[in-house]
């Protein structure tokens, strides 16, 4: 059995990662430590979990000479411990995305060429039935070369809101959702279109969250606003965020229920990017952060028909069944495939990856798993993106990235 340690102890890490290491992969790997800089969050983790608790991560690393370390930490922290992990000469698996901007990228991708150890970036999206089908579909040639996507993704008041109220509403903790949430976008298009970037030129606002209204707090619990408030949140009364943030916070001052009007949030809200592959594709995308529903919608247009495809999660026209690919021919002819909805974390996508990430012996014929390149185009799309709106002109992914040969 391999030896996995874990850094991180936040919601994502003990779900997508602690909890399944301690159950479902218990005798298939050795999950033997885990380290974060929260004491309380870190103890509460390792409790649940029955794994030994470290007070630093190179003790971790010394103790269990592990071969592979997870990492979950926030975002602009990733670069610190996946490096520290190859040179330590484990291999690593990286919660999505690899890091936030391309000086973090390269840094990463040196130390990976420099060591021979490996990153794996998890983009369980990959994984999900739905996404799988449509890879295998275009891959299959159902509409001939892929020439344009268009992709509109749009989150609710609930799942986008809780973004501004964590440290992702900060650019320099997490990019912005252009690579913190994006980057799961990016690169299923990147994996669909078989194809990397080449050139990005984006806009982006805040007009919806920030401080756009003069009725607002520093944080929930302590609001004045909470009989008022459609945004307001009550953690107290969630077990799990309770104790892991709201009772731990005073170890490292992280408020988890920080107002979505906040002056300190810097990141867009609403969002548009285009995006030139190197086989000459276009993508047009945006993603909006306060919508009623929630979901996505694209068109994939090649040169023998069109595609279309589509997952809502919320809202009255949330489906709950299966998802529909619809495939319409220069002839006029219409194909429709319906893949039915799976239980899990995305849509089964969880599960699956976990699977081919540590039980090993499993075949990948569509190119699921994903490599630090696959991480690296997509983040840095999101990451030229962001020059983009901030220079207000287009970036070569090339010119930006200068990634090592």
């Amino acid at each position: 059995m391999k030896k996995v340690v874990l850094v991180g102890a936040g919601g994502r890490a003990f779900y997508m990662f602690a909890k399944p290491l301690a159950t479902e992969l218990k005798g298939i790997v050795d999950f033997c430590g885990v380290y974060d800089h929260n004491p309380v969050r870190a103890k509460l983790l390792g409790d649940e979990c029955g794994v030994a608790v470290y007070s630093g991560f190179a003790e971790m690393l010394e103790a269990c000479k592990p071969e592979i370390v997870v990492v979950a930490t926030p975002d602009n922290t990733h670069h610190t411990f996946i490096i520290e992990a190859l040179e330590a000469g484990c291999d690593v698996i990286s919660e999505k995305p690899m890091t936030i901007d391309a000086e973090k990228c390269r840094a990463i991708l040196e130390a990976e060429k420099r060591t021979g150890r490996n990153v794996t970036v998890t983009f369980n999206l990959r994984f999900m039935p739905y996404f799988a089908r449509i890879k295998q579909l275009l891959a299959d040639n159902a509409i001939g070369s892929i020439r344009h996507v268009a992709l509109e993704y749009f989150l609710d008041r609930s799942h986008g809101a809780d973004y501004f109220r964590r440290w992702h509403a900060e650019m320099d903790k997490s990019g912005g959702l252009l690579v913190h949430k994006s980057t799961h976008h990016f690169d299923i298009i990147n994996w669909w279109v078989d194809s990397h970037p080449e050139h990005v030129h984006a806009y982006g606002t805040r007009t919806f969250y920030g401080p756009t209204r003069t009725e607002r707090g520093e944080r929930c619990s302590t609001c004045e606003y909470t009989k008022t408030c459609e945004f307001y949140v009550d953690f107290s009364q969630q077990d799990f965020a309770n104790r892991h943030y709201l009772q731990a916070e005073k170890e490292d001052g992280y408020i988890r229920d920080r107002c979505v009007f906040h002056d300190r949030i810097d990141i867009c809200d609403t969002m548009s990017v285009n995006v030139k592959y190197e086989n000459d594709a276009l993508l047009t995308y945006s993603l909006v952060t306060y919508s009623p529903e929630e979901g996505w919608t694209a068109t994939i247009n090649g040169t023998d028909g069109r595609m279309e495809v589509s997952c809502m999660y919320s809202g009255p026209l949330a489906e709950k069944e299966a998802y529909s690919i619809r495939i319409i021919k220069p002839s006029g002819e219409t194909i429709t495939e319906d893949v039915p909805i799976v239980e899990g974390g995305h849509g089964g996508g969880d599960e699956k990856l976990r699977a081919m990430l540590f039980e090993g012996g499993i075949e990948d014929p569509l190119g699921q798993q994903a490599g630090s390149t696959a991480g690296a185009m997509s983040l840095l799309i999101g990451a030229a993106a962001n020059r983009s709106i901030a220079e207000n002109k287009s970036f070569s992914i090339a010119e930006l990235s200068a990634l090592p040969s």
